[in-house]
């Protein structure tokens, strides 16, 4: 039997046809089936810290949405890198989320030269949520009322800098501080923002950078005084409080961006499907006004926009590492 040249194309892409069919039926068909079973976000800091309180706000709405159980896993250790690898590992079926300070995630590749993962490569935007500005607190004992009172103080007085981890966005976003208004302080590495808020408030640190979701409770009981707010204008609910950048560090902005990530290779459809869920949730009344009591806005992003703010937030601290000379095992 002969074949001319035009059946034998044709019977080639015939036969390729008949092979990616199935690929791409089984990918649409899991999309389209999506979800079947139980969800998990992967929080990476302990139980209590910003990520924490956002992912526990919106697990039950996005559960009733999906018709699924959703699940909060948190896995702390590393600066959130622990379980960043758990995700960038985990099967990309659209089962497996994490909420994280977006900001820590992207200074992750800059600071830790054998990380296990490449946030660029191996995960995938979902959504951006919330954004909470850093407060910069001190201890009620500490005898300085302002910014510049506090920088006079730490040339003449030991003070100790809680951080929430080595590396984290307000360890970075505390040298930047640090090299711009001249204070001199020690840093003490936390393995959770909690802790470290703890230590501050018993006396243990003196000065403490976190978000103002986890912080500004402990201002309010009277356990931590307030200094500054690193946002690049006053915050309604604490307006008597001038920025940081108003105190004596023109344009400085820092704080903590919570979002949602997936592993790459996840469906399209089901990123927009979940996207879709996250930003209708985040932004019901109850929920805002909840998070807005606490000192954090909502702040939405579509995904490729999250992909912009990552590659920004990325080149920002690789410069703020490589001046200050930081380094990590």
């Amino acid at each position: 039997m002969t074949i001319n040249r035009r059946g034998a194309l044709g019977a080639a892409l015939a036969t390729t046809l008949a092979a990616t069919l199935p690929v791409r039926a089984l990918a649409q068909g899991a999309a389209g089936n999506w979800p079947s079973k139980p969800i998990k976000i992967i929080v990476p800091y302990p139980a209590g810290g910003s990520s924490d309180i956002i992912a526990r706000a919106i697990s039950q709405p996005l559960s009733e949405a999906l018709g699924q159980p959703v699940i909060i896993d948190n896995r702390a250790g590393a600066n959130g890198n622990l379980g960043a690898d758990l995700l960038a590992k985990a099967p990309a079926d659209g089962y497996t989320f994490m909420l994280c300070d977006l900001g820590a995630l992207a200074i992750s590749p800059s600071l830790y030269p054998k990380l296990p993962f490449d946030p660029s490569k191996d995960l995938r935007s979902v959504a951006m949520l919330a954004y909470s500005p850093h407060l910069l607190v001190v201890h009620p004992s500490v005898q300085a009322n302002t910014l510049k009172e506090l920088v006079e103080l730490s040339k003449k007085s030991d003070l100790n800098f809680a951080v929430t981890a080595s590396g984290s966005t307000a360890h970075l976003a505390g040298i930047e501080l640090q090299r711009k208004i001249g204070a001199k302080w020690e840093y003490v590495p936390y393995k959770g923002g909690v802790q470290a808020v703890l230590d501050t408030v018993a006396g243990q640190t003196q000065v403490l950078m976190n978000g103002m979701l986890a912080t500004y409770p402990q201002v309010q009981a009277g356990k931590l005084k307030l200094i500054a707010v690193s946002k690049a204008t006053r915050m309604p609910l604490i307006g008597s409080v001038p920025t940081i950048a108003e105190q004596g560090a023109p344009g400085y902005e820092s704080g903590t961006w919570q979002g949602v990530v997936a592993a790459r290779g996840v469906p399209d459809a089901v990123i927009a499907r979940v996207n879709r869920e996250l930003v209708r949730i985040i932004r019901t009344a109850d929920i805002r006004a909840r998070l807005a009591g606490q000192g954090a806005e909502v702040v939405t992003m579509t995904a490729a926009e999250q992909d912009q703010f990552f590659a920004k937030e990325r080149a920002r601290w690789a410069q703020v590492i490589k001046e200050s000379n930081v380094k990590l095992d």
